[in-house]
């Protein structure tokens, strides 16, 4: 996961080595055969393939802000990847209504199934603040709101005035709400409150509450991952991702309310990095999260290896993925940062030991990476994209892109604006890929985008 993925040089760091002394010698090829060796065809950890079977190869595509939607997710898939992550989704959008579940694509490409049939199995990410909010959005993700918008609005603000609704706090939208009172009058104005977000979407749903537990819907999510790592800073300042490392007991408390929330055959999940900052203060406290995690229930955590004060600038570290793998042998742990190319999925698992590598930066117009990894998980030398591969993935992403944006104004200048950053990075695998990049840049429609395949995407050079 990732919650800013954009490379300006400002804000993020350019492809460079993690640093791991010796990390960069180990040979991907060997580690490849040592896991099929080990644990028999794809080579992923049986601990994880007892919680999700369909994850049968040691890699995922990580949640990436403004990039990781369905279509993204179904070009990964297509090319090998096994299991995706939406980007983050905020727990109050979710519980405002359904807009929020169109962050995650539900109902834009099938049925109201995450991205159709084959965007399966999909891990949803949450993230937010409070614990009732947290925890109803995250039932209502999992059952794809069938209780109602209500009913899910109810279980986060009714029955309890927690610290925080004693503060400001914004309606989706940004209406500001008058401060709440610290006495009797707290559950009158709760009950207000929301009267007022009701009225702003109404929900014709009958309530389902009353029934033990509701049946989920056959292409629900797989789990759910709750974001305790968004280094950005309007994140932090609303007490949301990177911060809750600084607050053990809060992030704590959070992760209790979504894993006693979701039924037991929901895999809970969290995302962390390797700590707020370098401080051994920051770095016991990631310590004290990840145990509690494990400790609670949860089914893995994925760690990336820069510091939420880092942001995206500078290499990442994966000695401290290491001692976290170390720390708990018997738990599967997940690695993220400067996963690059095929060669670095498979030189973190060596050099970690991590369960698998997430793929986040790494994997925006590389498709190819997954491919690439199955190859070497099957025996065969990695194999870079032809232009006529190249050119049939662009069409798909295109075409994609496009279904998923049906409900825009103009859907097809909508597309082909929102395509530029994606044929931007695309382009790098072109031999001439500073002029294709310019191309890009220029795309404003369809015919613009075809205009470009045209030009560039016809035979190999």
């Amino acid at each position: 996961m990732s919650c800013q993925s954009n490379s300006k040089p400002n804000n993020a760091t350019p492809p460079s080595f993690a640093i791991a002394e010796g990390a960069q010698d180990i040979d991907p090829r060997r580690v490849a055969e040592a896991l099929v060796a080990r644990h028999g065809p794809g080579g992923m950890d049986p601990r994880v393939r007892a919680i999700l079977p369909e994850w049968d190869a040691p890699f995922f595509q990580a949640g990436l802000a403004g990039y990781s939607d369905a279509p993204m997710r179904i070009i990964a898939r297509r090319h090998g990847c096994p299991i995706c992550v939406t980007e983050a989704l905020l727990d109050r959008t979710l519980l405002a209504g359904g807009r929020g579940f169109a962050k995650a694509d539900l109902g834009d490409i099938e049925d109201n199934i995450p991205g159709g049939v084959e965007d399966h199995p999909l891990i949803g990410q949450i993230m937010g603040s409070e614990p009732a909010e947290m925890a109803a959005a995250a039932l209502k993700m999992v059952e794809q709101g069938q209780r109602g918008d209500k009913e899910y609005r109810k279980a986060a603000y009714k029955d309890q005035a927690p610290d925080w609704f004693r503060e400001k706090l914004r309606l989706p939208g940004g209406e500001q709400l008058a401060a709440l009172p610290a006495d009797d009058a707290a559950e009158e104005t709760c009950e207000t409150l929301i009267d007022t977000i009701n009225a702003i979407d109404p929900d014709p749903t009958p309530s389902l509450r009353g029934s033990i537990s509701p049946s989920l819907p056959p292409r629900s999510f797989a789990a759910i991952d709750l974001n305790l790592a968004c280094p950005v800073k309007k994140i932090s300042t609303k007490s949301r991702g990177g911060h809750w490392l600084t607050d053990p007991k809060g992030a704590i408390e959070l992760l209790e309310a979504v894993r006693e929330a979701l039924p037991a055959e929901v895999p809970v999940t969290v995302k962390l990095r390797r700590s707020f900052d370098d401080t051994q203060e920051m770095v016991d406290n990631l310590h004290t999260i990840f145990d509690a995690a494990y400790d609670m229930g949860c089914a893995w955590v994925t760690v990336h290896g820069r510091t939420v004060e880092q942001k995206y600038v500078g290499p990442s570290r994966w000695d401290p993925l290491r001692e976290l793998v170390q720390r708990r042998p018997n738990h599967p742990v997940f690695g993220s940062g400067d996963v690059w190319d095929v060669n670095q999925i498979f030189r973190m698992i060596a050099y970690t030991g991590v369960a698998g590598a997430s793929v986040a930066r790494g994997c925006i117009g590389n498709p190819w990476i997954f491919r690439q990894a199955r190859d070497l998980l099957e025996g065969r030398e990695p194999r870079k994209p032809t232009i006529p591969e190249q050119r049939s993935v662009l069409e798909q992403h295109f075409e994609l892109a496009l279904a998923a944006n049906q409900t825009m104004r103009n859907p097809e200048l909508h597309t082909g604006k929102t395509m530029r950053k994606f044929g931007l990075r695309f382009a790098e695998h072109h031999p001439r890929r500073e002029e294709v990049r310019q191309a890009f840049i220029k795309v404003a429609s369809m015919e613009d985008w075809r205009a470009v395949l045209e030009a560039w995407y016809v035979h190999d050079s």
